[in-house]
């Protein structure tokens, strides 16, 4: 059976240590698990890897306060997603319309690499949220390691549904799994993701999720 989430989970040791000591070096951070943000009733739910050192684990919201944030929040925001185009705090009073953000591993881990026993362990949440998200008709994956902890989730096998930048894949319940690479400051230095292909994955996902729901 599938668990809500939990604030004090400490089910991985290696994280739950790693917080610890980041905890006693940044006492101001929030290195808790991060919740998901947004609307309950989102289209369109936005799937990450894992809070940043000093973004959401700093913060307590995905991808706020970190490089990661700014394309995907100006994004949001271009596209009537969000009421600001910046999320600097989890109290700056920034909301989201249509749209929810989780990660796949809910805690910081060490050089932003869980590993995989971690994003496993962490899977039983994501299911949950997905459970609990009767509303997404899109499930937007960042990264290869969101989309393939997505399609765990669902119990579905990676090796038929392959990573690849604005991909789509067909999940039940007239679901879509689509994929984009990762706003991450790597990605958006390098430019192997720009602002126009971000925005292109966003218009996408808007196209995909259906205006009305309750006409479905």
């Amino acid at each position: 059976m599938s668990s809500t989430f939990d604030p004090d989970c400490r089910r991985c040791p290696r994280l739950a240590a790693f917080l610890k000591s980041v905890q006693f070096e940044q006492p101001d951070y929030f290195c808790k698990p991060v919740p998901p943000f947004g609307d309950p009733a989102a289209r369109i739910l936005i799937v990450g890897l894992a809070p940043g050192m000093h973004g959401a684990n700093r913060t307590g919201r995905p991808f706020t306060g970190d490089h990661a944030g700014i394309l995907l929040y100006g994004t949001l925001h271009k596209f009537g997603l969000a009421s600001a185009s910046t999320s600097r705090a989890a109290d700056d009073g920034l909301t989201l319309l249509g749209a929810r953000i989780t990660n796949a591993v809910k805690c910081l881990p060490p050089a932003n690499k869980p590993l995989p026993l971690e994003i496993k362990i962490c899977n039983d949440f994501l299911r949950a949220e997905l459970a609990q998200s009767s509303d997404a008709r899109v499930i937007l994956a960042l990264g290869a390691i969101a989309h393939a902890a997505v399609l765990r989730a669902c119990d579905l096998r990676a090796a038929q549904y392959r990573f690849a930048h604005a991909a789509e894949h067909a999940l039940s319940e007239g679901r879509v799994l689509l994929d984009s690479y990762h706003c991450s400051r790597y990605n958006t230095q390098t430019r192997r993701l720009t602002a126009v292909m971000f925005e292109a994955i966003i218009e996408r996902a808007l196209a995909l999720a259906p205006m009305h729901l309750d006409e479905c």
